[in-house]
């Protein structure tokens, strides 16, 4: 069995950030063509953007803020200007802070939090699912955390707004189902990126002894989850909160 996403658009927001440049790379491998969403790092975007046409794929880098709804409705009309429409969407984007505990971290990182994973994912919603009904077919992806189930001090403005972004997606799901549309969320634990392997910081037993998979993982194997949710073989899956953990975190029944 192989994923194949051959003729679907596929947008990943961030997707010049550490993970995000691994899932809009892989959804290219599977065929898919890219929008490559970018808040502040152009050329990142431009060399990904080369990197995925190298493939035989179509691809544009498109700024925008994912906080505000003007800027992802205008995210919308380019995409459909320059790819048509929309056809799986990964809400990877979230604003970065400094993590400190409740007593100081700031009112605004707990708002930027917030906007970067609840209304992100509303307003990626509102521009993208109404052409998804249209065609029967679509596949909201949402990128979350192992955060929100750990629960540790200092992550209260991060768990905060993951939490409310969970809310969001699994109603979601029940309301744009019968459209054969499916609504996701990818978990991912620490995971290793191209920085860890700059730094030489692949490592850390600390976290892995608590792994029962005794690792780290990796960005592809987030990427691999992503796409396979993105792809025909997960029609049936909706409404789920998958870890990529190895087994760090363990939904319960």
């Amino acid at each position: 069995m192989l994923i194949d996403l051959t003729g679907k658009t596929a947008l990943v927001t961030g997707a010049t950030g550490q993970l995000g440049r691994v899932m809009a790379r892989t959804l290219a491998n599977c065929g898919a063509n890219v929008v490559i969403h970018y808040h502040h790092n152009e050329e990142r975007a431009a060399q990904l953007q080369q990197e995925i046409e190298s493939l035989d794929r179509k691809a544009i880098a498109v700024r925008a803020d994912v906080t505000d709804c003007a800027s992802v409705n205008q995210l919308k009309d380019s995409v459909l200007n320059a790819l048509g429409p929309v056809d799986i969407v990964v809400a990877n984007a979230v604003v970065q802070y400094p993590w400190t505990t409740i007593l100081n971290q700031s009112p605004e990182d707990y708002l930027s939090q917030f906007e970067s994973c609840v209304m992100q994912s509303v307003y990626l919603a509102k521009a993208f699912v109404p052409q998804m009904i249209e065609n029967k077919f679509g596949r909201m992806i949402g990128i979350n955390t192992e955060c929100s189930m750990q629960n540790l001090p200092k992550q209260s403005a991060y768990v905060a707004g993951k939490r409310g972004m969970d809310g969001v997606y699994r109603i979601l799901a029940k309301e744009v189902g019968e459209h054969q549309i499916t609504v996701n969320q990818v978990a991912p634990g620490w995971t290793i990126s191209d920085r860890d392997r700059e730094n030489n910081t692949e490592r850390n037993e600390s976290y892995e002894k608590g792994v029962p998979l005794r690792r780290r993982g990796t960005d592809q194997e987030i990427a691999n989850v992503v796409a396979f949710l993105a792809s025909d073989l997960a029609s049936y899956i909706t409404g789920a909160y998958i870890p990529v953990t190895g087994g760090n975190v363990m939904p319960t029944i």
